[in-house]
């Protein structure tokens, strides 16, 4: 029997966008049929890559189309006008990390994709990795006793010819934000995921050495969370040429399990490749030690045999269409998605107010200051 296959459209044309299409074109389950750009010309000049078709109305695509599903990869503030159009015209949402720049936003698609009766998921690709998948497994098993300390490092680099390859980055207004909003949502995700509820975040952040970039390039924060543990957070753009992205967990019982989702040069989406191969780097549950280096070689020889970049965001899409297909949630859904959102959010808040921010967060309806993003008079 031929798996049922569920009609894609992507959304935005930037460089990301290749990567899903070419990820949705490989996918059992997902089957490439549109794009849409503000720019018809954009649209059509991706369309022809593809063999799919151009539009530049959203619900004109989704009802001509019959599209089951979209993937938004906009840049960050405009991802809930795309999500509110679709999910009006009855398609499901993927959206690129992270679900937003402001909280407002996260609500706002969260209710609409509810009202709508379509799931809203968000990209977290990383989660997918076989030493990340090994991580939870450990937790889930008892294996660490219950997290007791989580750490984030994750120390990379981000050059001008960055910030100048799109008008978006590197901006408060277009982009949201900076090593917290474009970098750090990834092992934040994988960072809350296995650590859970977060109850209060004290955090800091800087801009060290990117004079001409509005947003910060580096941030640390202390977490605490509802179940007692605590956690350490620093990420950062200022580290030439880039070094690694690490969340380790440390057990209550003196156990400790650890990825490197990120080593060498951190991967730039359209860019750049994949540097090193995801890899557990600490490993200390008893009668576990010696596996570490079989793993890490099993990993690897997996990861240098495939097209990294394309492999993982096929399993996230695979995974939203397989929800989709059988009613049940995305692995990365977006209340999860909200979450990242809220962390680096905190993280703003906190700097701005010198003080600790408790959870859960609102939506500051009454403030101009993005958060403490901005500086407003």
């Amino acid at each position: 029997m031929q798996q049922k296959k569920i009609k894609v459209a992507i959304i935005g044309c930037g460089k990301v966008s290749h990567l899903h299409a070419a990820a949705l074109q490989q996918g059992y389950n997902t089957k490439l049929t549109a794009v849409y750009s503000r720019s018809i010309e954009k649209a059509k000049e991706f369309a022809a890559i593809y063999g799919i078709q151009a539009f530049d109305e959203i619900k004109k695509m989704v009802e001509m189309c019959e599209i089951d599903a979209v993937v938004v990869c906009t840049p960050h503030p405009f991802h809930a006008d795309a999500v509110v159009k679709a999910a009006e015209s009855g398609a499901h949402c993927l959206v690129e990390k992270p679900l937003a720049s402001s909280l407002s936003d996260c609500d706002l698609m969260i209710k609409t994709c509810l009202e709508n009766k379509v799931k809203l998921g968000v990209v977290s690709q990383r989660r997918f990795y076989a030493p990340v998948q090994r991580v939870r497994k450990a937790i889930d098993d008892g294996k660490i006793g219950s997290p007791a300390l989580g750490t984030i490092n994750m120390l990379g680099w981000r050059d001008q010819k960055y910030y100048d390859s799109d008008d978006w980055r590197g901006t408060w207004e277009m982009e949201g934000g900076g090593v917290l909003v474009n970098q750090a949502p990834h092992q934040l995700d994988i960072f809350q995921w296995l650590m859970g509820p977060i109850d209060e975040v004290y955090g800091v952040w800087a801009n060290l050495n990117h004079p001409y970039i509005d947003v910060e390039d580096t941030a640390l924060a202390i977490v605490k969370f509802k179940s007692g543990a605590l956690g350490n957070i620093i990420v950062s753009n200022s580290q030439k040429p880039g070094i690694y992205g690490k969340v380790h967990i440390h057990g209550s019982n003196g156990a400790s399990v650890g990825v490197q989702t990120d080593g060498g040069a951190m991967f730039i989406a359209g860019m750049s490749s994949i540097v090193e191969p995801p890899v557990n780097d600490l490993w200390t549950v008893p009668g576990e030690l010696k596996q570490l280096e079989e793993w890490k070689t099993q990993d690897s020889e997996f990861f240098n045999s495939i097209n990294a970049m394309e492999y993982y965001m096929k399993l996230q899409n695979e995974d939203f269409a397989d929800a989709i297909l059988h009613d049940r949630k995305p692995m990365t859904s977006g209340e999860e998605g909200r979450i990242t959102v809220e962390l680096f959010t905190a993280i703003y808040r906190s700097r701005r107010d010198n003080k600790p921010v408790k959870f859960p967060l609102e939506p500051e309806s009454e403030r101009n200051d993005f958060d403490g993003r901005m500086k407003r008079e």
